[in-house]
């Protein structure tokens, strides 16, 4: 089957409208991050505010989910982003005119919260809709190595503009990005007239939709297993970002920029790998076979990590940053290509709870295990107990995942014919 163009005028423009509005999140994010130690000086004041913005990630993409299953999605990604430049604009023009006020800011934090959360379920199910059929696994390369390129961008010119303009400023400045953002994604061109829903929709018609979507999540198992799956690796993964800070900041012989150097590792091997998988296409067949053992010998990195030389450890990272781009990218295309368009908002609204949920649980256990053992030994144990999740969800069900990611051979067959 032949491969349709990716760099269509619809998806040019998704992948502009993400590249302004990651733009300015981040340069945003740092910026507000000293902001609020600045101004309060604690670390469990900054750690509040995290809490906040999980919570509308808990909670509500399964409220919005079955509206924006009956409702024009472009719709609710192109309002979302003006909305957020509203917000953050206020903010910036509040702090060129008042003092900070740290119970404004949880305040706002937790709009911003909820408006990212429908975004981001909007967005994951818009954007299958934005690629050619067939290239799947390049729309997804690309849009996984947005993030990271733009992270290494922007972060230093961030830190140069939070001494020289000030955080209202940056904040003002993410708010026209958002703006651009939202008028950018607002041309684009898809027919969603089909999901215009008409008729009134009451509460008995949402319970029925959210009933439906539990019942196909029900039967899919596989699907069911890779993310329960990814709920406990992330989640460890997650919880293993305190216990390295402690280990750099506490064993001899290392310090604090010596951590910081596995983000430039890992960026490093995240963009070879989503270049590789842009250039390079893994046949349906082969693509449960090399996420198992993607996912095997990533845990294997993890319980390893701590106890290799400095050199070996960035090694280290930037092997995981190369697989975990790799499988990523081949789980999110496959996954969104199976799900039932008619369900995606509802499906992925309760994936995004279920990893959400099991990050905050694993990452907790991982913290309370820091407190009584060794970093090292954490470590250990918390890749052990994923490599042994995988075995169980991943190996032991691998007729039903290996169903998911095989999905498309035979509706690329049927196109073919």
């Amino acid at each position: 089957m032949k491969t349709n163009k990716l760099w269509t005028r619809n998806f040019r423009l998704v992948i502009l409208a993400s590249g302004m509005g990651t733009l300015g999140t981040i340069a945003g994010s740092f910026a507000l991050s000293f902001l609020v130690f600045d101004e309060t000086g604690s670390t469990l004041a900054s750690a509040l505010i995290i809490a906040i913005q999980l919570l509308p990630y808990l909670l509500l993409p399964v409220l919005v989910a079955p509206f924006m299953d009956r409702l024009p999605r472009k719709s609710f990604l192109v309002a979302g982003d003006a909305a957020n430049a509203v917000l953050i604009a206020g903010m910036g023009l509040w702090l060129l005119n008042f003092s900070f006020s740290y119970a404004g800011y949880l305040v706002l934090s937790l709009m911003l919260a909820c408006l990212g959360a429908i975004d981001e379920l909007a967005f994951t199910s818009i954007y299958p809709e934005l690629i050619p059929q067939g290239a799947e696994q390049k729309g997804y390369a690309v849009s996984s190595m947005l993030y990271p390129v733009l992270k290494v961008i922007m972060t230093p010119l961030a830190a140069v503009l939070l001494d020289t303009l000030g955080v209202a400023w940056i904040l003002i400045a993410q708010s026209g990005f958002s703006l651009a953002a939202a008028v950018t994604e607002s041309f684009i061109r898809i027919d969603e007239t089909a999901r215009e829903h008409r008729e009134p929709y009451s509460f008995a018609a949402w319970i029925g939709d959210i009933r439906e979507a539990a019942r196909y999540l029900k039967k899919e198992r596989g699907l069911r297993s890779l993310y329960e799956y990814m709920a406990v690796t992330n989640g460890i993964a997650n919880g293993f970002s305190p216990i390295l800070v402690a280990f750099f900041r506490t064993f001899p012989g290392f310090t604090a920029a010596m951590y910081s150097a596995f983000s430039v590792a890992e960026f490093i091997g995240r963009t070879i790998g989503s270049a590789l998988q842009y250039r390079v296409n893994i046949p349906d067949k082969k693509r449960f076979g090399f996420t198992l053992f993607v996912y095997q010998f990533y845990e294997a990195m993890d319980m390893c990590l701590l106890w290799l030389p400095y050199p070996l450890m960035l090694l280290n990272r930037g092997i995981c940053g190369f697989l975990g781009s790799n499988s990523a990218i081949l789980r999110n295309s496959a996954v969104q290509r199976y799900i039932p368009e008619k369900l995606r908002s509802r499906v992925n609204a309760a994936i995004s709870v279920l990893v959400t949920a099991g990050d905050s649980v694993f990452s907790l256990l991982m913290g309370f295990l820091g407190e009584l053992f060794d970093y090292r030994l954490c470590v250990t144990i918390g890749g052990g107990v994923a490599m042994l999740t995988c075995w169980l969800l991943i190996w032991g069900r691998r007729t039903d995942v290996r169903k998911v990611y095989e999905a498309g051979t035979a509706s690329n067959c049927a196109a073919a014919e």
